[in-house]
């Protein structure tokens, strides 16, 4: 019974309970005095009506009537007294009630006769000294009232019991559903949905729950897609160093292919190497576990030292490289290695698919909040789908896979979330040179991230 009371529905039950028993409570202690009241009242008026009967029957002066009348009156609980000359014929009576009758006044009044409180009726004869008066207990009302408010009390008890397990059913039925659909999730299953039904907080309750489950089947799909992808790019260079590997072995390879093998090879590890590194990073990052180290930085030099270091790779028959940086220096408080790690990550991926002697453009440029740093290209660019998923892993890889060369697919996120961990943003959109154009805004040493 006590882990019932622990429940949504044990604790309704309980509250309906007491509510009804407050309310029972409540209408008694305002409604007794009130029905005591209407009692005692009713039952004066009755009395005074009977004393009225009784004082016209009573002229007749006959004993037999007289007898007869005080009988039945009696058997109504009714006490009968006759005054005559001022005396009671039975005592007991207050002496004021007596002498009031007896000096022909009505009386109609609570008083004490023979030790209880009594109602008290009282008229006299006409023509002489004589009365009538008549009594009933005035006790008893309130008893027989409190019995019906105990009756009352259980009848509301019971209809608060049965409100409160219908009400709770009512509330806790879309909870346990939610509840035994999360159990569904958890084990596994990723179509589960709940039904959209009022009230207003079970609607909203099942719309948040879809979603959620909608979102975890999309995280999931794009997590399959990134692993088969992943995959994918490990399999192709291992699959290229142990095919050189056994035809080195076999001697398929002689003296004079071995150092064109060998560079395959490294070509290949190093290419692995990259991608085992840039997975190291993001689970890092995702785990805000990334050390950095944020010092002055002055953009315009770090974009001219990026461009000398991959002024190589664009001649001959590369893209053709351009700086746009300023003469004066552009200051920010940042990671140098992890911008430059962006800007070495942006330009790979523009050297991949940029034609020879398209643009490729490294520039920086100071902002009202910090400074800016743009890679643009004349390469084929990206479409505005291409544009909302660009920084999601393996998003653009498993659209372009197999129709232009691509990466492993991590590149972005990976520059997204380095940028953001430094205070940043960047923002992917369309270049004036045709290609794609990445912006990636540095702030001032006050929003960097430290």
């Amino acid at each position: 019974m006590r882990d019932f009371f622990r429940t949504l529905a044990g604790r309704v039950v309980l509250v309906t309970a007491a509510t009804a028993v407050v309310a029972v409570i409540v209408t008694a202690l305002v409604a007794v005095p009130i029905a005591v009241r209407t009692a005692n009242t009713a039952a004066r008026v009755d009395l005074q009506d009977k004393s009225a009967i009784a004082v016209e029957l009573l002229r007749t002066e006959r004993p037999a009537a007289r007898e007869k009348i005080v009988s039945q009156l009696r058997e109504e609980g009714v006490q009968v007294y006759l005054i005559r000359r001022g005396v009671a014929d039975t005592p007991g009576l207050p002496p004021r009630i007596v002498q009031q009758v007896a000096n022909g006044s009505q009386v109609n009044t609570r008083g004490v006769v023979g030790g209880r409180a009594m109602l008290i009726a009282g008229r006299p004869l006409r023509g002489n000294d004589a009365g009538v008066v008549l009594t009933r207990p005035a006790t008893g009302t309130a008893a027989r009232v409190l019995r019906g408010v105990w009756l009352a009390l259980l009848a509301g008890l019971a209809c608060g019991v049965l409100a409160g397990a219908l009400l709770a059913r009512f509330i806790a039925r879309p909870i346990r559903q939610a509840a035994a659909a999360a159990a569904q999730l958890a084990a596994g299953e990723r179509t589960v949905r709940l039904a959209v039904r009022p009230p207003a907080e079970a609607t909203e309750l099942a719309g948040a729950f879809n979603q959620l489950a909608a979102a975890l089947e999309t995280s999931e799909g794009r997590e399959r897609d990134f692993l088969l992808s992943v995959s994918h790019e490990l399999r192709t260079p291992l699959s290229t160093i142990r095919g050189y590997a056994e035809a080195l072995a076999d001697g398929v390879v002689g003296a004079e292919g071995a150092p064109k093998a060998g560079a395959t090879m490294l070509a290949e590890a190093e290419r692995l190497d990259r991608l085992i590194a840039d997975l190291l990073v993001l689970s890092r990052l995702e785990a805000a576990d990334l050390p950095i180290d944020v010092v002055e930085v002055d953009l315009a030099e770090l974009v001219r030292a990026a461009a000398e270091a991959w002024a190589p790779r664009c001649v001959p028959d590369g893209p053709r490289l351009l700086v746009e940086a300023p003469p004066e220096p552009i200051v920010v408080h940042t990671d140098p290695g992890r911008i430059r790690q962006v800007l070495d990550g942006l330009c790979e991926n523009a050297l991949r698919i940029v034609p020879p002697g398209a643009p490729l453009v490294l520039a920086a440029r100071a902002a009202a909040t910090g400074g800016v740093v743009e890679v643009r290209d004349g390469g084929p660019g990206f479409t505005d789908d291409d544009l909302a998923v660009a920084f999601q892993r393996g998003a653009l890889h498993q659209r372009y896979r197999g129709i232009r060369k691509v990466g492993s697919g991590l590149g972005l996120a990976l520059a997204a979330r380095l940028v953001a961990r430094l205070g940043g943003t960047i923002e992917a959109g369309h270049a004036a040179e045709g290609g794609a154009r990445f912006t990636v805004e540095l702030p001032y040493p006050a929003r960097t991230q430290r």
